[in-house]
Parts: C-alpha cells; sequence; structure tokens
C-alpha cells in the first residue's frame, strides 16, 4: 500500500473501506488475514489509530449483519485486542518501552551489523526481508509478517525487543503505540499473554506455509523473481538462487534458536531462584557498532 494512499484515507474513505471490507475480504478473514500474498485483511488500521472510524462504528455495522459468520467473529477478536493493549498501556505506560514482565538474567546482543541487515531487508530470508522492505516501502506490513520479523530480530539475532520496536514506529503509517510495543512483548515473552519462550518462528516455514505460491516474496524481493513459486523461500537450495545478487544468510535457523533457547533457560534458573527486581533492564552486550534506544 503506497504511503499517499494510507494518508489520504479520511472518515469519509474509511466508511467506503469498511464497506468494501464488510461486503468482501470479511468472509474469508478469518483465514485470509494471515496470507501477505493475498487481500484478506481490512487495510483500516491507519484510520483506526487517527481517529477517522471507531472500533464503535465497525461494531455497530457487524452487529446489523443477520450471520455475520467465522470472519466477522475473528475480526471482532482482533479489535479486542487493540483495546486491550491499549488499557494495558493506559496502566502500565512504562511497558511502552520497558519489559512488562522482565525477563531475570536475560542476555541480548548490541544492535550492529546484523541488525541493520535486518532493517534494511538483507537477513538472507526471503520471507523476513520481504516484509522489511514493504514496510520500508510503503510503511505498511502484514501483520503475519510483523510478526514473524519481530520474532526473527529478538530470537535468531538476539536484540532487545524496543529497538525493533522504535523502528517499526518510526516507519509505520499505521504505528499504534500499544499495540505496536505489546505485540513486540508479545514475541520476545514479555508481555501480558505472551508467546511461550520456546515458540521461535521458522522464518522458512512461516514462508511456505503463507505465501505457498512465493509471489509475495517476488514482489518484494526482485533478486528472487527468477525462482518460480515456492523455490523464492529457500534460494541456497537452487543453483541460480543467488544469480539475483540476493545475499546470504545472515545466521543459521537452528543454530539461532538453540542459542535463544539456551538464552531464556538461563533467565528462567534465575527466575527460579529469585532473579532481579522488577523493572530491571536486561543486559545488553556491548558493541562498538551501538544503536542508540532513543527517548525513554
Amino acid at each position: 500500500m503506497a504511503r499517499l494512499e494510507m494518508a489520504r484515507l479520511g472518515g469519509r474513505r474509511a466508511r467506503v473501506v469498511a464497506r468494501e471490507f464488510r461486503e468482501g475480504a470479511l468472509t474469508a478473514y478469518r483465514t485470509d488475514r494471515d496470507r501477505p500474498d493475498l487481500d484478506g485483511t481490512s487495510r483500516l488500521s491507519a484510520a483506526l489509530k487517527y481517529g477517522e472510524i471507531h472500533p464503535r462504528t465497525l461494531l455497530a455495522d457487524l452487529g446489523r449483519d443477520q450471520a455475520p459468520g467465522a470472519g466477522a467473529s475473528t475480526f471482532v477478536t482482533e479489535l479486542a485486542w487493540r483495546e486491550f493493549y491499549a488499557d494495558v498501556l493506559w496502566h502500565h505506560p512504562r511497558s511502552a518501552w520497558h519489559d512488562l514482565r522482565p525477563l531475570p538474567g536475560m542476555d541480548y546482543d548490541e544492535p550492529g551489523v546484523a541488525f541493520d541487515a535486518w532493517r534494511a531487508g538483507r537477513t538472507g530470508y526471503p520471507f523476513v526481508d520481504a516484509g522489511m522492505r514493504q514496510l520500508a516501502a510503503t510503511g505498511w506490513m502484514h501483520n503475519r509478517v510483523r510478526m514473524v520479523t519481530a520474532s526473527f530480530l529478538v530470537k535468531h539475532l538476539h536484540v532487545w525487543w524496543p529497538h525493533g520496536a522504535r523502528h517499526f514506529m518510526a516507519q509505520l503509517c499505521d504505528g499504534d503505540l500499544a499495540s505496536n510495543s505489546h505485540g513486540w512483548q508479545w514475541v520476545a515473552g514479555t508481555g501480558t499473554d505472551a508467546a511461550p519462550y520456546f515458540r521461535v518462528f521458522n522464518p522458512v516455514a512461516q514462508g511456505h506455509r503463507f505465501d505457498p505460491r512465493g509471489d509475495y516474496v517476488r514482489r518484494w524481493v526482485p533478486e528472487l523473481g527468477h525462482l518460480t513459486g515456492a523455490a523464492a523461500h529457500e534460494p541456497w537450495a537452487h543453483t541460480t538462487g543467488y544469480a539475483g545478487g540476493y545475499p546470504t544468510r545472515i545466521v543459521e535457523h537452528a543454530a539461532a534458536r538453540a542459542e535463544a533457547l539456551r538464552r531464556y533457560a538461563v533467565s528462567r534458573t534465575a527466575a527460579a531462584r529469585g532473579g532481579e527486581p522488577t523493572g530491571v533492564r536486561p543486559r545488553i552486550a556491548r558493541s562498538r557498532n551501538r544503536a542508540a534506544l532513543g527517548p525513554e
């Protein structure tokens, strides 16, 4: 979605988009919302952020349907998550940039070259890179890909989540502080109802599952345009995979996952022994290539 298109919605246009969503993509929203290769989302996130349409309006419109179906029920749940995170931030304002539920003894790496590669969409993992390039080009990223790219930064590159959250907020046209920060904390395992610490998204498997034909990857990673179908998700498996100049992987999935689990295990052991006082900042390894978190 172009930045201009996002910026010029307005209240009247938002109502039109909402109606088109109810009459179209809502039917299959329960399944298609996870597919970045399909137009299966509401595209109302920016309008909600800027108050151009109210969640109550969306709920009222849905309530007029005789049989809303699974798609509508799922959409209502997504709206509820948005309101829930806003409530969490209201009661815990420090959670915007600090762990809501700190991980005692957790070690993270200082952002450096790997962080720069992640921001530039040059990690060597096509599904991750497609998302980061979509974000840079349009100011928007599909929600499924937001989860995968966030998980990659935290659990593959071992970078503390506020670094990624601040980058997202600087780029997203629909950046909502509560949803963004607590979505990142869900991935990192420090938020409310957080993902299990042992859940580490496999970026290749996620690509195959949610972009089965590779269309999303080829759209945003032209270096892989010569690979047909799902082959775009694994250029290393094809003799011509890197012919277009695509970068090789900066980390190996299995090794990065094992290291993430090791660090989380250390933290869990520290927690069992009493851990550190609530609210403490995690230990971050120093490096010469330091990226500032920005204002606290």
